[in-house]
């Protein structure tokens, strides 16, 4: 397969304890030698970590966060093609798609290519819509509902019996064992990530993930499924490994094709004592483990890439199980002028990098 030169923009730089995808979608890149071109971080905070690690970025930009509207975004997408060439977007972050999903046509026509889902396959995967999934596809998804205030909860144990799981519609879920405890985290979850909140029969079991890519007809590309072997407080996965489980590609799969998901996404499901996989979540971008289906054979963040160009992507052979990743951390010793350039200038540009 012919190399692949051309610049691309990835956001997702908040490698902490609760990782975006950034850092592991460029390692994907740095790594394989088919990637020959060059990789530009957008971010939102100066304190990103993924900024600052050596030969990771060729350039660094601050962007408008998702609130101050698409114009600010496109406005600044268009600076960051002028200073250091801009061919393929990548959003590695939930909120950012609905700024970007629809407006494909405006971004490619400054030269910005992308590959991203529909508005329908977004909302048809969203967490208050996963009972059409079972009602309509016959996906194993356990009972549920949305809800836009608390009074439902003092019934829902009536429903789906205790624990029960509260969750956002963009981030975080808490498994809750009363009433009361069910309340507060409604009130939490939607004060930081607003309404409506799901509530969810919780599936006792071992979690399970597969990073997987639709090609927007309903096939799948590439999809790789591993097991978290060290997880965090915050239940994100601090080592993994990769799993041969032919049902839960399977389960992926139905996914991708009754959604007729585009790009990237992650499928969160629970294995439980009887041995059956029930779906949990849909997430709408690459994991940030994503790095590991490049370790076990499947690139699927170049493969993105290559979507994005338009280049043709064949489907992935299978891939190897036993492949493990461990996440580190790290401290990053970098010059204060390193801050003070995206700080002050919103941007860290090496002048071999500009355009002009």
């Amino acid at each position: 397969m012919r190399p692949f030169t051309g610049t691309v923009a990835i956001t997702g730089l908040n490698a902490i304890d609760n990782p975006g995808p950034g850092v592991a979608f460029a390692l994907a890149l740095r790594r394989d030698p088919a990637f020959q071109g060059r990789i530009v971080g957008l971010a939102y905070d100066v304190l990103d970590p993924g900024l600052y690690l050596p030969h990771l970025l060729d350039a660094s930009f601050l962007i408008p966060y998702p609130s101050a509207g698409r114009d600010a975004l496109l406005s600044r997408l268009e600076h960051v093609r002028s200073a250091v060439g801009l061919d393929v977007l990548v959003p590695n972050l939930d909120s950012e798609l609905p700024a970007l999903m629809g407006h494909e046509d405006a971004l490619l026509e400054r030269g910005i290519a992308t590959f991203l889902p529909t508005r329908g396959s977004f909302d048809a995967r969203a967490k208050n819509r996963l009972d059409d999934l079972r009602a309509e596809h016959g996906i194993p998804v356990p009972e549920g509902e949305a809800i836009s205030d608390p009074s439902p909860l003092y019934t829902a144990h009536e429903r789906y019996g205790f624990p029960l799981v509260v969750k956002s519609g963009f981030y975080g879920a808490r498994v809750c064992w009363s009433v009361d405890e069910a309340v507060r985290a409604f009130h939490a979850l939607a004060a930081k990530w607003g309404l409506p909140i799901y509530v969810q029969r919780y599936v006792a079991g071992d979690e399970v993930n597969v990073c997987a890519l639709g090609d927007g007809e309903g096939g799948t590309l590439g999809a790789v499924a591993m097991k978290k072997t060290v997880i965090t407080e915050l239940g994100k996965g601090w080592a993994g490994v990769t799993i041969e489980d032919e049902a839960l590609i399977e389960l992926a799969r139905d996914v991708i094709r009754a959604t007729r998901w585009r790009g990237p996404c992650e499928i969160e499901a629970i294995r439980d004592a009887d041995g059956d996989t029930w779906l949990i979540e849909v997430n709408p971008r690459f994991p940030a483990w994503c790095d590991l289906c490049q370790g076990a054979g499947q690139n699927l963040p170049l493969a993105t890439c290559r979507l994005a160009a338009g280049q043709p992507v064949a489907p992935f052979d299978p891939y190897q199980p036993g492949i493990a990743f461990v996440r580190v951390s790290t401290d990053l010793i970098v010059p204060i002028g390193a801050l003070e350039a995206l700080t002050v200038a919103g941007e860290s540009i090496p002048a071999s990098r500009r355009t002009a």
